[in-house]
């Protein structure tokens, strides 16, 4: 068959772009996770109006209808979020925006602070409130034993410190 009558893409075909989806869990964030949320609405407005001064440039359709799907996305979870600060006495429990150190069976001992869905990141030891490993700990003490339940089999930690975690009000 002759491919002269084929259409090749230029790069700038939509196709359908599925919306990004929404969390069922109740969208609890810290200070820093709602100004997260709202330097990425900044970001990606500002991106918005820069591809739309942009015009025809190629790839152009595809990245505005991109960045506005990601804009929806970023404003319904602004619109949700349901701000948690810190603040009152030192906790007594695990619960959201704690700082934890926990012990596995073999003595090695992880901090983390459990935050909402939007801040977490691994990396710097922000684990979301929804991960297995959060629901683990949430509403245990200090000195209580508790079990990761994974896939690859049950993991007993034990809760060696609760801290009130930095409120996280910066962004970086």
């Amino acid at each position: 068959m002759s491919r002269a009558f084929v259409r090749e893409s230029d790069g700038d075909e939509l196709g359908d772009l599925p919306e990004r989806p929404i969390s069922p869990h109740p969208n609890y964030v810290r200070p820093r996770g709602m100004g997260l949320l709202q330097a990425e609405a900044a970001r990606l407005a500002a991106e918005r109006e820069a591809l739309k001064a942009a015009g025809e440039a190629l790839g152009t359709k595809v990245r505005l209808a991109t960045v506005a799907r990601d804009l929806r996305y970023v404003e319904a979870r602004l619109e949700s979020a349901i701000r948690v600060g810190a603040g009152g006495p030192l906790p007594d429990e695990v619960r959201f925006g704690t700082r934890v150190t926990l012990a596995d069976g073999d003595g090695v001992v992880r901090a983390f602070t459990i935050v909402g869905e939007d801040e977490a990141d691994a990396g710097a030891d922000l684990v979301s409130w929804v991960s297995p490993l959060a629901r683990a700990v949430l509403g245990a003490r200090a000195g209580d034993d508790v079990t990761l339940r994974r896939p690859a089999g049950d993991t007993p930690l034990t809760v060696l410190r609760i801290e009130a975690a930095d409120d996280g009000g910066g962004i970086g």
